[in-house]
């Protein structure tokens, strides 16, 4: 009886729809990276309006309280701090005193901290955490120390454990009057607060100084705030630091009082921290308010407490709200066109159904792409955009609200209704957070803006990404089936006959032809290790100005990478049949496409708007990278369309041209220098930007790889 032969099972759907897509690589890569960048710019067009998700915050529910009683006392401050400054002989701690007396007359707690400012050198060890606050403490003198005044009102319904802060940036040498009023402002609130009934939480108000910077006052406040110190003694030694004998005068003074330079004190966990700031730029129309929120690392605040700011703003104080913008979007042609035919389609899609709403104005349109590319960049850079970001570092939800008077800072007219204002709009703030049974949690921490009332969040903008770095790994794996097919052909020319000991062999052996291309790409990506730490090096050696510490960079990064290659790896141009070589740079391409799209989604945990700007040139790099050989011997338009995108690509994606092409777009060409970008990236280490390590190690390693594919001799 004949044997039957058993049927043969069918794959998976999922296995089979993989086949499918490796197959047809190049439409789904067309496909998906065509509609990423679309989804991109639709971005605006699927926007929210604005909306507060938590209930309990009930912004505007209760009438204001702050009188012109306040405002009169926060005047009187004013006055004082600015006759001080006019004094000949006042001294740096004078304004500390003077602030300190006001606050202890309401009846709070106050305590100074003394702090030194941080190193901004970069070091490989402390990149992703601060350094040592004590090794700082013992290597700078008294002269370079700071003071910041904090004042704290216990909340009388409750136990002490959550705290709302307030933080005013001051500087005592160089006093301006927006840095007063912005003190008026703050301290206008923090006198009423003194003397309500309703406060459910403790209320710290921290004066930071800030004469080296208002981020280093309030990180080294923050920093001890979370950091308790056993056994050491925080006390000023006033033989070392004469000038700090008028603090101690003072608080002998009034030791009955509450008060101990000495004694750290603290409050509750912080639900929320507002920094308070006036701008010195005047408006012609109206008072305008701007709202800074972008932390370290792409960080943003829960969205509920923008959104409070700008609703109190707006219906409850009359502040118009101002928004960043990408400027140079707002006057490109091309977009303007782009939005016009959005809204010719929004158009015909309403006139057949009027409940799908798509589209909107072209005007609105260019404006949202603006303000989104502005969101998306400062996000990006990973450089916090105000003091509040060093809260944020601590989890505690935080932003800059910066006020713009419509008098000049010369003027001294509208100054009570300005503080008025303002002392409103912050008491309201307050209120609505004080009513909070637990933290923001409710609306959304990661998002970008289109406007002060529309966001776009993260399940709408991650589409976009997801449809740009899918098309890699599927390009990936049908290179690496290319690869191994041209293996097989030329192993068919071996007898048929061979032994299955010996196909056995043949198929190892070719399962392994991709170990060198992952050796090289390993090597690569090693070496934008070693460029990232070269500037902690470079910068041990002084004198040197940026340009050359450039020139040495480039230099030193030129010198490593063939090194490298010389004693890792062996190189991949040699004597090989033109298939093997062939072979060779296929394997190469997949496993650079393989390490590219691990890096970018290892970004995107990170810092997911760097993911996606980065996206952008990384995947299109990728696609389109192919031998110059092999486009040029044919000389047909296809192959010599794409040799040619992929020399623009390689020249626009190298980071320099990258950095200097954007910053020409800001700025006109005669204020470049090669000294920027490292200014650039100097800037970017000494913020721990993870954007700094993105260039070293995906984009740069990238960039090469794809380099030396296209100047492959196969």
């Amino acid at each position: 009886m004949a044997e039957t032969e058993e049927p043969k099972m069918k794959a998976r759907p999922i296995v089979r729809l993989g086949i499918f897509l490796i197959s047809h690589s190049i439409f789904f890569s067309v496909i998906c990276f065509s509609a990423g960048v679309l989804a991109l710019l639709l971005l605006p067009m699927f926007s929210m309006n604005t909306y507060i998700s938590e209930n309990a915050l009930m912004p505007g529910s209760a009438n204001t309280m702050l009188s012109g009683q306040e405002v009169s006392d926060s005047n009187n401050l004013v006055k004082d701090l600015k006759s001080l400054n006019s004094q000949p002989g006042s001294t740096v701690f004078g304004s500390q005193k003077i602030i300190a007396q006001y606050i202890l007359n309401l009846g709070a707690e106050v305590n100074y901290h003394r702090f030194h400012p941080q190193l901004s050198q970069f070091h490989p060890v402390h990149f992703f955490s601060s350094p040592d606050p004590g090794i700082i403490r013992d290597n700078v003198s008294c002269i370079t120390q700071g003071i910041n005044t904090i004042g704290i009102i216990r909340a009388p319904q409750a136990d002490g454990k959550e705290a709302i802060v307030l933080v005013t940036p001051y500087n005592p040498v160089k006093t301006s009057l927006h840095e007063t009023l912005s003190l008026g402002i703050a301290y206008s609130v923090f006198s009423l607060l003194a003397q309500v009934t309703w406060l459910a939480k403790d209320i710290v108000w921290l004066i930071a100084d800030s004469r080296y910077g208002e981020y280093a006052a309030v990180s080294a406040w923050l920093r001890d705030y979370h950091t308790p110190a056993f056994g050491r003694s925080i006390m000023i030694d006033t033989d070392a630091c004469p000038e700090t004998n008028v603090l101690y005068e003072f608080e002998a003074n009034h030791m009955t009082e509450k008060m101990s330079l000495g004694d750290f004190k603290r409050a509750g966990t912080m639900a929320a921290a507002l920094v308070i700031k006036v701008s010195n730029r005047s408006e012609h129309f109206e008072d305008s308010l701007s709202v800074y929120a972008e932390a370290s690392n792409g960080q943003m605040p829960n969205l509920d407490l923008i959104n409070i700011v700008n609703y109190l703003a707006v219906y409850r104080q009359g502040f118009r709200i101002k928004i960043e913008k990408f400027l140079p979007l707002l006057d490109c042609k091309w977009l303007k066109v782009l939005g016009e035919v959005f809204e010719s389609i929004g158009k015909f899609i309403r006139s057949m159904n009027p409940e799908w709403k798509f589209g909107m104005p072209a005007s609105d349109y260019v404006d949202g792409t603006a303000t989104l590319a502005s969101s998306l960049y400062y996000q990006a850079v990973g450089i916090p955009t105000g003091s509040h970001g060093a809260f944020r570092d601590f989890q505690i939800d935080a932003i800059t609200v910066e006020m713009s008077p419509k008098f000049p800072s010369g003027v001294n007219v509208r100054h009570d209704e300005f503080i008025l204002r303002g002392g409103r709009l912050i008491e309201g703030v307050v209120r609505s957070v004080n009513n909070l049974l637990e933290k923001f949690h409710q609306s959304f921490f990661l998002y970008l803006m289109v406007s002060t009332s529309k966001f776009v969040s993260v399940g709408v903008y991650m589409i976009a990404f997801a449809l740009l770095v899918a098309p890699l790994p599927a390009v990936a794996a049908s290179l690496y089936s290319y690869a191994n097919n041209l293996n097989l052909t030329v192993e068919k020319v071996e007898p048929a006959a061979s032994a299955n000991s010996d196909d056995e062999l043949i198929v190892s052996l070719r399962s392994w032809k991709w170990v060198n291309a992952a050796k090289r790409v390993f090597v690569v990506h090693v070496w934008g290790a070693v460029v990232s730490l070269l500037p902690y090096f470079i910068c041990q050696i002084p004198g040197y100005s940026p340009t050359t510490r450039s020139i040495i960079w480039a230099l030193l990064s030129l010198l490593t990478l063939l090194i490298l290659s010389v004693v890792l790896c062996s190189p991949l141009r040699s004597t090989k049949s033109s298939e093997q070589q062939i072979q060779e740079w296929a394997f190469l391409k997949a496993m650079t496409t393989s390490a590219a799209f691990i890096g970018l989604c290892l970004m995107s945990v990170i810092n997911f708007a760097t993911a996606e700007l980065g996206a952008f040139l990384v995947v299109s790099m990728c696609l389109l990278v192919h031998p110059l050989k092999l486009d040029l011997v044919p000389g047909s338009f296809k192959a010599l369309s794409r040799a040619a995108c992929n020399l623009v690509l390689g020249f626009i994606a190298f980071p320099p041209v990258t950095f200097f092409l954007f910053k020409a777009a800001l700025q006109s060409l005669d204020d470049l220098h090669i000294g920027d970008f490292w200014n650039w990236m100097e800037t970017l280490w000494a913020w721990n930007s993870a954007t700094f390590l993105y260039l070293g190690m995906v984009h740069l390693p990238c960039w090469v790889l794809c380099t030396e594919i296209l100047l492959h001799s196969c």
